[in-house]
């Protein structure tokens, strides 16, 4: 993992951020049939950032699509496998944020056991600001493009016009709002 230079500090050293979930957002696109982006997303996931150090999980098992019958397939051993593989993870060593807010790192993100090495870049959508309620907060854009078939999500089927139904490149985001822990 390389060493990045940060000319901004992402959090105040010795703190601990956990994301709050209901102001955050973790989700995925890819290209579907040729003509259009399909979007999906977790809704049970956690997240915590400790100086520049993040890790995050999401259970496979909420994956949020429009249609229930697809999300049954999204958790089948043709995607994520839930039933072997309950979770997808994610840590990083060190983000670094450049002037002007602009965020880049390296990390590993596993997902049906295979584990590579993934680079992110985003922006730090806030600096720590208090809200009503006395709580610190902080923001973080996050976005990386894997190829989904490294992580032995393979599934595909011919589109009638040529190729295939779903690209392999897998655009994930992350949109986190974090909460500064006490202790």
């Amino acid at each position: 993992m390389r060493t990045l230079e940060s000319t901004t500090t992402l959090a105040p050293d010795g703190t601990r951020w956990a994301a709050d979930p209901v102001h955050s957002n973790v989700a995925f696109e890819v290209e579907y049939a040729g003509v259009s982006t399909f979007r999906g997303s977790f809704g049970d996931f956690d997240a915590t950032l400790e100086g520049s150090a993040l890790a995050g999980s999401a259970r496979v098992a909420s994956v949020d699509v429009k249609d229930e019958q697809l999300s049954g397939h999204l958790q089948s051993p043709d995607f994520f496998d839930a039933e072997r593989h309950r979770e997808i993870s994610f840590r990083a060593n060190e983000l670094a944020v450049a002037d002007g807010g602009t965020l880049s790192g390296s990390g590993e993100l596993t997902i049906k056991g295979i584990t590579k090495p993934v680079e992110l870049h985003g922006r730090v959508a806030s600096a720590p600001a208090v809200d009503p309620f006395g709580r610190e907060k902080l923001g973080l854009s996050l976005e990386t493009t894997i190829d989904r078939n490294e992580f032995g999500v393979a599934w595909n089927a011919p589109n009638q016009s040529g190729g295939n139904y779903l690209g392999n490149e897998v655009t994930l985001k992350a949109d986190l709002t974090f909460v500064r822990q006490e202790g």
